[in-house]
């Protein structure tokens, strides 16, 4: 809490020496000097550049991936061009190409950090010893996302919009979690998170990659301590079958296009019952891997799956809202219905 609370507010910068632009302070608790006006900005993760897709996407200089042609018409203009960068840094490996994103002369790096920490030169490479101004944003679960929201509108002169998102997704968590309040303990359904194309990959309930499951209850089946970052467990389809998932989330089309049709599968309550759902992708993934502001929709999404009476939105009509707000797109019902395929 007292890291949401002075975050919001650190951006009232004090001027630098001439030359050095303004003094800012970021969600680390570091002191750096950066332009008084960012042009350029580079965020060599997906956590730190998908958000600035929401806040300032005119001011990337490059994208870690390609856009898909099919997701383009989702996502700012700006973005379809942008030179592929890579990425770099804690948990995200070496970047595919530092020199081309030095190339682009960026004002800034957003850096997304889980702690505050000091930054591992060494872990970033090239770009440690750059000399460009590396902006430390602090956020791990989805309620400090809009701490982030509005850090980083001030950051780059963008306060209205940060606070827009930020109070949107804040409207988002508490309706949501006023909804799962109203549901006794044990009427919230049991979820099974199907991964991999066999969906015999999944998460333990503590797990930072079902934070969606957390906040609906802490609705997932399978209870153990998470190994590593990288979760990924395996099971097997028998104690998927012991646990009788009410329902299964897929991860993967592959494996929701033939979980009806595979006998194995038919065993498992969810399957029986026709309540296996598919995590709509576009543009960005709803749920997990990468993470994104699209959880905060994911999050309605799934609590209109879980509990319908409880939370009973029209999730088309909020979808059109959301888009529209975050990424200033208009998808049609029918570009909803290949999204959201149930």
């Amino acid at each position: 809490m007292k890291r949401r609370c002075w975050a919001a507010a650190l951006l009232f910068a004090a001027m630098a020496p001439a030359g050095y632009g303004r003094e800012i302070t970021d969600m680390a608790g570091n002191k750096i000097q950066v332009p008084d006006k960012i042009t350029r900005l580079f965020a060599p993760s997906p956590y730190g550049a998908y958000m600035m897709y929401a806040i300032a996407p005119d001011l990337m200089t490059g994208v870690m991936f390609a856009p898909k042609d099919a997701d383009k018409k989702f996502l700012p203009k700006v973005l379809w061009d942008l030179p592929v960068l890579g990425q770099t840094g804690p948990g995200g490996g070496p970047s595919s190409n530092p020199e081309m994103i030095m190339k682009t002369k960026p004002d800034v790096l957003i850096m997304w950090q889980a702690e505050a920490r000091p930054m591992n030169d060494r872990m970033l490479g090239p770009l440690g010893e750059s000399g460009i101004p590396r902006i430390a944003v602090v956020a791990t679960s989805l309620f400090e996302y809009p701490a982030a929201m509005r850090f980083l509108g001030q950051l780059t002169g963008r306060e209205k919009r940060g606070e827009l998102l930020a109070a949107r997704s804040e409207k988002i968590l508490a309706d949501v979690t006023a909804a799962v309040k109203k549901v006794p303990a044990d009427k919230k359904p049991k979820v099974y998170y199907a991964e991999g194309v066999d969906g015999l990959s999944t998460e333990c309930n503590d797990s930072i990659h079902v934070q969606l499951f957390q906040i609906l209850g802490d609705v997932d089946v399978h209870r153990c301590h998470t190994a590593s970052h990288m979760g990924l467990e395996k099971i097997s389809l028998e104690q998927v079958a012991l646990y009788a998932p009410d329902v299964i989330v897929a991860q993967e089309k592959m494996f929701y296009d033939k979980v009806y049709q595979d006998p194995a599968w038919k065993e498992v309550k969810a399957v029986r019952e026709h309540k296996v759902y598919l995590i709509p992708h576009a543009p960005l993934n709803w749920f997990d891997r990468p993470p994104s502001f699209m959880r905060f929709l994911g999050l309605e999404w799934l609590a209109n799956k879980l509990y319908p009476k409880e939370f009973p939105i029209d999730i088309k009509q909020e979808a059109k809202s959301f888009y529209s707000t975050f990424l200033g797109s208009e998808p049609s019902d029918q570009d909803l219905q290949e999204i959201m395929p149930q």
